[in-house]
């Protein structure tokens, strides 16, 4: 959302200014700003006067307006973007209603992410080598969907950040890929190693000889399809729900991994690899964190899960520094 929407109801004026306060700390705000919009929307039809305000009464109409489409987090996650909105408002206005959040539906237990090891990309990666291109239809479809899970699964980077990535933005020479303005106006330069490189430059040579016409400011991920045009996230993950079947790889439920899992597998095999070479994990996380794009090391930690491997990584190092100080009962310090 580029343009800021029209507010027409009663909280309209405070909504702008709090859009513009948020923006001017790099904040894109997209998805706070449609949530506003349509409080602010659902606030006009109402029709009771023009510039209808905020009140318990409206607020609950509001929250129970949310379709039945939406999952209960995303429900709740949007009651809480009124709510931080309603704080930042009493500021001005002290009297103006703010939702109590003692009140809110519990969240509901967030999906537990599937972590890829190597030996699950590599066999996703074997199907896909099995395709076969259809070159009136779809030159391109295979190869697209291999680079795109090689470079999610490799660099952690978000799928927006995949689907907008252009040849512009891979520095041959020196083998880096170039993240443009992502999530929170932040760009950023991924060094690829050899390997990885090498299989970017093959696939914009196979992009140039399949669809030669094909500007350097279109995404990589280019579909000659007809209609030329960029991949979008559906069709992603359509490929890659094909590949996962054909793989049989699923998680403990029977559902296919997401799309995210990949920059949750990312970060995971990251911490694995730390303890694995003995580094200090804690002076790393900095580094991981400007890796995939945040602000901050505490956006890091929700990708960061205690698995299997990880657990046993944690243990034993901490064994090895502090085993002969705690001893069993009737045992003794040395």
């Amino acid at each position: 959302m580029n343009l800021q929407p029209t507010f027409r109801s009663g909280v309209g004026k405070d909504a702008g200014q709090y859009i513009a306060h948020k923006r001017s700390l790099g904040r894109s705000f997209d998805d706070a700003i449609r949530v506003l919009a349509d409080l602010d929307g659902f606030l006009s039809r109402m029709g009771i006067s023009p510039l209808q305000d905020l009140t318990a009464e409206t607020f609950t109409r509001w929250s129970e307006s949310l379709g039945g489409h939406l999952s209960p987090n995303t429900k709740l996650a949007r009651m809480r973007v009124v709510l931080k909105f309603c704080i930042y408002r009493r500021r001005s206005t002290p009297e103006c209603f703010v939702p109590d959040p003692t009140q809110f539906p519990k969240r509901c237990p967030l999906f537990r992410p599937f972590i890829f090891s190597e030996c699950d990309v590599a066999r996703v990666l074997g199907h896909c080598r099995k395709q076969r291109e259809h070159p009136a239809r779809s030159p391109l479809r295979w190869a697209n969907t291999r680079l795109a899970i090689t470079l999610l699964y490799a660099t952690g980077m978000r799928r927006g950040e995949l689907l907008r990535l252009t040849p512009n933005d891979h520095n041959v020479s020196d083998r880096t890929l170039l993240i443009r303005a992502s999530k929170f106006h932040k760009s950023r330069l991924l060094p690829l190693p050899n390997d990885l490189a090498s299989e970017v430059e093959r696939h914009l040579r196979s992009r140039r000889i399949k669809h030669p016409s094909a500007l350097h400011t279109d995404p990589i991920l280019w579909s000659p399809d007809g209609r030329d045009r960029g991949y979008s996230g559906i069709w992603l993950r359509r490929n890659v729900n094909f590949l996962l079947q054909r793989a049989g790889i699923k998680k403990k439920d029977g559902r296919l991994p997401r799309i995210q899992d990949f920059r949750h597998s990312f970060a995971v095999n990251a911490l694995i690899r730390w303890y694995r070479a003995g580094a200090n994990v804690q002076a790393k996380l900095p580094l991981l964190a400007t890796w995939m794009g945040h602000v901050s090391i505490l956006s890091t930690y929700h990708y960061l899960h205690f698995v299997d491997e990880l657990r046993e990584s944690a243990s034993d190092r901490f064994r090895q520094a502090y085993g002969g100080i705690v001893v069993p009962a009737g045992g003794r310090l040395r």
